[in-house]
């Protein structure tokens, strides 16, 4: 399966959107201390209760499902690098919305950069939620379904993520451009005038984020399409397509300087 993954990329292209990201990561990595490791964000961590649920749930040789996620060293640096893309270690406090939001470390990370942070899943999964418990993450418990509205929130966001999402959960066929339509327009409904959206869509079960003919969709909806990453800004959804390029430039308009970090909690 991995290979077959692997052979998909070449031919499709995404091995060359995977190398140009990983070159960027290593840049950015070079030209500027990062704000955060992930030293320092486990020594947030209160290690004993941890420990405790790496116990409860250690998989001695996980490769798909919660018990993978136990390996904090690899997630924190995965997120990192999700944060340093979308500039959140260098921008001005924002409100933050992550669908799927999981075992959390993504929103915790968030949060130790001074932003206002809120997840939303489904709290069928014991571990999840006494890593959510664990790290101290305001929570909504919903599910994402097709023309159903996302839950009441008391603000709008500035940002609202998923990564590794999948909104059919894989038991039902993918999206249709009518359901990804109503979702497009409740999401921007819930973002500031200057909000963006930024999903990692998860692969289906042939290799693919989304069938091809929703390519042609999200273009039509000003999205900026990176392989199985897709941004979209509040102003520019049902608009022209964006390039990538531009997105950039959005995400550093927004730039401003930071408070340094919290200490880490002992």
């Amino acid at each position: 399966m991995e290979f077959a993954n692997k052979l998909r990329k070449v031919v499709t292209g995404d091995a060359l959107l995977s190398a140009r990201r990983h070159t960027r990561g290593i840049v950015h990595r070079c030209l500027r201390q990062p704000r955060l490791t992930p030293d320092e964000i486990i020594a947030s961590i209160d290690p004993k209760r941890f420990a405790e649920i790496r116990v409860r749930y250690r998989d001695p040789n996980p490769t798909e499902g919660p018990p993978k996620y136990l390996h904090l060293q690899h997630w924190l640096r995965v997120n990192l690098d999700r944060i340093r893309e979308l500039r959140l270690d260098v921008s001005q406090p924002l409100r933050i919305l992550d669908l799927g939001c999981g075992a959390g470390y993504f929103l915790y990370i968030c949060s130790l950069l001074g932003h206002n942070v809120t997840g939303l899943d489904l709290n069928n999964i014991p571990m999840f939620n006494e890593l959510i418990a664990l790290l101290g993450l305001p929570r909504v418990v919903a599910r994402i379904k097709p023309f159903h509205p996302l839950p009441a929130f008391p603000h709008k966001f500035d940002l609202i993520t998923g990564f590794l999402v999948c909104f059919n959960d894989h038991s039902t066929q993918p999206w249709r451009e009518d359901e990804w339509n109503y979702f497009l327009d409740d999401a921007a409904s819930r973002l500031t005038p200057n909000g963006r959206l930024w999903f990692e869509l998860n692969r289906e079960a042939d290799g693919s984020p989304y069938p091809t003919e929703l390519k042609k969709f999200f273009a039509a909806r000003g999205g900026v399409i990176d392989g199985y990453r897709l941004g979209f800004t509040a102003g520019k959804l049902g608009q022209p397509p964006v390039a990538p390029a531009v997105f950039q430039n959005q995400l550093r308009a927004a730039d401003a300087p930071l408070p340094q970090p919290p200490a880490p909690v002992r």
